[in-house]
């Protein structure tokens, strides 16, 4: 523009002066403009082919470099200044304003692409994976709680995305979308970030002393006689000399710990089992779950988890504390802000059936958006134990004999071949439960629960000695269990293996007593009775081995011939039955078992396993082997099936 005004200028004062007086003049101005113009056509075109190059530069992508950071296992998260100064003013208001256009067009886009991508994203073109990912977040925070549960299924069965988006929905989801991806069972554990890094121990301080400290820490008044026990033994059991009174010591990670007979025959109980034990039951009281958190009981316990990986017992014993205080709502967003999610994920996919119970009893605790029971310790859902579409008709409950377990009662029977050639983990040669892996696969519409209590055949091997838990305490504490678990909410049928049955008998007569219970008696169908001793047992009777009958603890003398407390149970049950019609089912060993190494004893004789009514069936095995099928095709299992299906036929058929 100057340029031109220049030239203009330049014109008029040659149009307008008067004739040079020499013609080298009029060239002479000639001459000047065309350096000037020339000047500064150069100098602009320098300019300009510098800022070209310059903006190429920048707008340059190298796609590898995109490729790679993309494939990288984070994302990057705006970054908030703290100047306060640039957070007020024109620009930050005009770019608020911009923000929320933005939103609501993204809303308005949102439910228009509802309906496509509400189905499995297998067909969904691989370049449209964004899209994809950011949609299902935002409708995993929907109001809405069935666009929630679809957006986590729909995630759940994504397993055709980068890494990065896996990480990118880890970092982005919230607490519900997360504990409802680790109860889906197809979920990608790439979905779950590593649990945060663990607070340094104390200086000169070991995980055994941290134990002790947190268990110090919990109130030690007005607490259980067994609690009481367990803590006290965790607390004084380190001391060598007290080992040394005792006459041998188990030493582990550096501490002293004297053999604790009760523990078992193997001098394998350490000063973490000890604790363990204590906390559990301390986890079972709502306040002292809060002093556990509080204390750091949870980053803790999630290292001593990750250090004893060889170790079962240690790990099932902090899985169990875990579930104890999940049952506490106010506590859900602490477990998951402190890792365990990704931990009970991976733990949940474990071909070990009890690794992945335990587990999936925790997880179902957290999930308050699709469980409304509460599995409290003991009680196991074995099926189902994720999310499901399957709808659950009615519950089939386990309940286990003396010195039985939820899990080890009803395995497959063992054989030669299976001890020497069993592949760990391997469901399909030989399952370690038979309710999980073959009951919940034919009747996959029915909830399966298998229940654990303790017991024992002595008071010399009593895990607490100051534990006397009769037949009638037990019943009442595993009803309470039972019905928070929802149990009686759907039809019924109660599979129980000796003394088992005489708790079921003596909960169902308990239950008819309270009127908060009358849905359990209204839904109950029948039941299955496993060598069960309803008119007593002669085990009580043989003190042949000191070690276990010596002192016979007080369940093992209610089993007893003459036992006063089991005849009342019987001639109750039989009334209440027969006048509320159950179906009932029963199989009755003919084999004897043996007892320790110097006698074997028929447990329970024909005429004892006969209620008085229903189906009474003798089988060709000994008192632990007749709940424990050979195979799926044999009777055992083929009868109990039958049973079931009859007997639930028209609740299963609605």
């Amino acid at each position: 523009m100057s340029l031109a005004a220049y030239c203009v200028i330049c014109c008029r004062r040659i149009g307008t002066s008067t004739p040079p007086p020499k013609s080298n003049t009029y060239w002479k101005d000639i001459r000047n403009i065309i350096k000037f113009t020339g000047s500064l056509i150069l100098g602009g075109s320098l300019f300009l082919t510098y800022e070209v190059l310059a903006l190429k530069k920048s707008l340059t992508l190298d796609t590898q470099v995109v490729e790679r950071e993309k494939m990288k296992s984070y994302i990057y998260l705006p970054t908030v200044s703290l100047d306060k100064r640039e957070n007020h003013g024109f620009t930050y208001q005009a770019r608020k304003e911009l923000h929320k256009a933005v939103r609501r067009v993204l809303a308005t886009s949102a439910k228009i692409l509802r309906g496509p991508f509400a189905d499995p994203f297998g067909a969904v073109d691989v370049e449209d994976h964004e899209c994809a990912v950011w949609l299902l977040l935002r409708r995993s925070r929907s109001d809405d709680g069935l666009a929630r549960l679809q957006a986590v299924q729909d995630m759940s069965e994504a397993h055709h995305w980068h890494d990065y988006q896996y990480r990118t929905v880890a970092q982005a989801c919230d607490l519900r979308t997360l504990i409802g991806l680790a109860r889906s069972g197809e979920s990608d554990l790439r979905f779950f970030l590593p649990p945060p890094p663990l607070p340094p121990l104390k200086e000169d301080s070991s995980i055994e002393e941290e134990l002790r400290h947190l268990l110090a820490s919990l109130p030690q008044t007005e607490l259980d006689e067994c609690i009481q026990y367990f803590t006290s033994l965790a607390l004084s059991e380190s001391s060598q000399s007290l080992a040394a009174q005792k006459g041998g010591l188990w030493c582990f990670g550096g501490n002293g710990l004297p053999y604790a007979e009760s523990f078992g025959e193997v001098p394998s109980a350490t000063v973490e089992i000890f604790c363990l034990e204590a906390l559990v039951k301390h986890s079972e009281i709502p306040t002292h779950c809060d002093k556990i958190e509080a204390n750091g009981g949870l980053q803790l316990l999630q290292r001593l988890y990750q250090l004893h990986k060889d170790c079962p017992k240690i790990q099932r014993n902090i899985m169990r504390i875990i579930g104890n205080m999940a049952l506490n709502e106010h506590l859900h967003s602490t477990i998951v802000r402190s890792g365990w999610v990704s931990i009970l994920a991976k733990a949940m996919k474990s071909p070990y059936i009890m690794e992945a119970s335990h587990a999936a009893r925790t997880l179902a605790n957290l999930d308050r958006e699709t469980v409304q029971e509460k599995y409290q310790d003991g009680v196991y859902m074995l099926h189902p134990q994720c999310r499901t579409s399957q709808p659950i008709k009615a519950d089939v409950l386990f309940v286990h004999g003396l010195m039985g377990a939820a899990f080890k009662t009803w395995r497959q029977q063992d054989s030669d071949q299976v001890l020497t050639e069993k592949v760990s983990g391997d469901e399909t040669r030989y399952t370690t439960c038979w309710p999980k892996t073959w009951l919940a696969g034919d009747c996959p519409a029915l909830r399966i629960i298998s229940v654990e209590y303790d017991t024992s055949l002595s008071d010399w091997r009593a895990r607490c000695p100051m534990e006397r838990k009769s037949i009638a305490f037990r019943s009442n504490e595993l009803l309470r269990k039972l019905r928070a678990a929802g149990v009686g909410d759907r039809p019924l049928i109660w599979v129980s293996h000796s003394m088992g049955g005489l708790l079921v008998k003596k909960m169902l007569l308990e239950a008819s007593q309270k009127p908060e219970m009358s849905t359990i008696i209204n839904n109950t169908r029948g039941m299955i009775f496993y060598s069960v001793p309803h008119h007593g047992t002669h085990l009580a009777d043989y003190s042949v081995n000191v070690r276990y009958l010596l002192f016979p603890s007080l369940e093992v003398k209610e089993l007893s011939k003459d036992s006063p407390v089991l005849k009342v149970l019987q001639d109750d049950f039989l009334e209440f039955a027969k006048d509320r019609n159950f179906q009932v089912l029963s199989f009755v060993e003919t084999l004897p078992t043996s007892i320790g190494s110097m006698i074997k004893l028929h447990v329970v004789p024909v005429e004892s396993a006969d209620l008085g009514i229903g189906d009474l069936i003798p089988v060709d095995v000994n008192h632990l082997n007749i709940c424990k099928p050979k195979e799926k095709d044999a009777f055992l299992y083929q009868r109990t099936l039958q049973f079931i299906r009859e007997t639930l036929a028209k609740d299963l058929e609605n």
